[in-house]
C-alpha cells in the first residue's frame, strides 16, 4: 500500500470518528470526499491497526477493504452532502443561504 493512501486513511478515520460522535439526529451527512480513498482501498486485504479498528468500530484484525465498505455505507443513498464547515455537525440554520463569491475563473466574475 503506498504510504500516501495510508495517511489519508488515516485522517479519514479521525474524521469519521469525529462525525460518529455527533449525535445523529445533529450531524451532518457524510462527506463525498471519503469517496475517494474508499473506493482506492476497498479491495486491500492488509489488516487495520488495532486502534483504527476500535475507532471505527471494527472487529481486531479487519481489513482496508472493510473499512472503506463501513465509509461507502455512510455514503451511500444520501441524496445531500455537507460543507466543509458543516461537517461534522449540520449547520444551526439549515435555510441559511450562502453567498457564494465569484472565482477569477468563473465567467461572469469580471464583468465588461
Amino acid at each position: 500500500m503506498h504510504p500516501a493512501a495510508r495517511l489519508q486513511f488515516e485522517r479519514l478515520i479521525g474524521e469519521y470518528a469525529r462525525w460518529r460522535a455527533v449525535p445523529e439526529t445533529e450531524r451532518s451527512p457524510a462527506p463525498a470526499w471519503w469517496w475517494g480513498p474508499a473506493m482506492e482501498l476497498r479491495s486491500a486485504p492488509q489488516s487495520l491497526p488495532a486502534e483504527w479498528c476500535a475507532e471505527l468500530g471494527l472487529p481486531n484484525q479487519a481489513t482496508y477493504a472493510a473499512a472503506a465498505e463501513l465509509l461507502l455505507k455512510a455514503i451511500a443513498g444520501q441524496t445531500t452532502l455537507p460543507w466543509p464547515d458543516d461537517f461534522p455537525r449540520k449547520a444551526p440554520d439549515t435555510k441559511l443561504a450562502r453567498e457564494l463569491h465569484p472565482q477569477p475563473s468563473d465567467d461572469g466574475a469580471f464583468q465588461p
